[in-house]
């Protein structure tokens, strides 16, 4: 897989073209968007496009870069709090599912096993993982693992679970219900 392309900011038309690229890929995935579609939606056309994204396949590269920007500065992660880091990410999937969708459909057409994006560093999740495991106020372990469990446990309801999707429409106090216990889960699941 390709590395992610810089992503053109600063201009409106760019950013017209990565939102309507991310609704048109989040509905239909890579193979079932069209260009025509996100150029209609973006009020722009193929050569704007193409001039800033080069092709379809670095187009979708470039709205995965932008979501999970968006995503990791919505929500950092905090090693020492990995319940409440997980809770984050469960309100960061209400509000954004399109990222959830995403990445799904990266994982169906494109990767089926391993990291999804090639330039992946997970390094400094994992060390600041294991200097908290050091410590003794995490469960020993593989530190990928823990990290993998926790993202699945707080993906729990979105929109690439089987069971139940959850969305910001519902009652507040079903997301109270299901983020303490998320809360209560991942505590005791990386408790030392």
């Amino acid at each position: 897989m390709p590395e992610l392309p810089t992503t053109p900011r600063g201009t409106a038309t760019s950013r017209r073209i990565l939102d309507a690229a991310t609704e048109e890929f989040a509905d239909r995935g890579i193979a079932g968007a069209r260009i025509d579609r996100i150029i209609a939606a973006a009020r722009t056309n193929k050569a704007q496009l193409y001039g800033y994204f080069g092709s379809k396949d670095s187009l979708f590269d470039a709205v995965i870069a932008d979501c999970i920007g968006r995503s990791t500065r919505d929500v950092p992660f905090d090693a020492e709090d990995l319940a409440g880091w997980a809770v984050s990410l469960y309100d960061e999937n209400l509000r954004s599912p399109d990222l959830v969708r995403l990445l799904a459909w990266a994982r169906l057409e494109r990767r089926p096993a391993g990291f999804i994006l090639s330039n992946f560093d997970p390094q400094p999740k994992i060390a600041a993982l294991a200097r908290v495991q050091a410590a003794g106020r995490l469960r020993p372990g593989d530190p990928l693992s823990l990290l993998t469990l926790v993202v699945g446990m707080a993906s729990a309801w979105s929109p690439a679970t089987g069971v139940y999707v959850a969305t910001v429409d519902e009652p507040a106090a079903e997301h109270d219900r299901r983020r303490a216990l998320l809360r209560d889960c991942v505590q005791r699941a990386v408790a030392p």
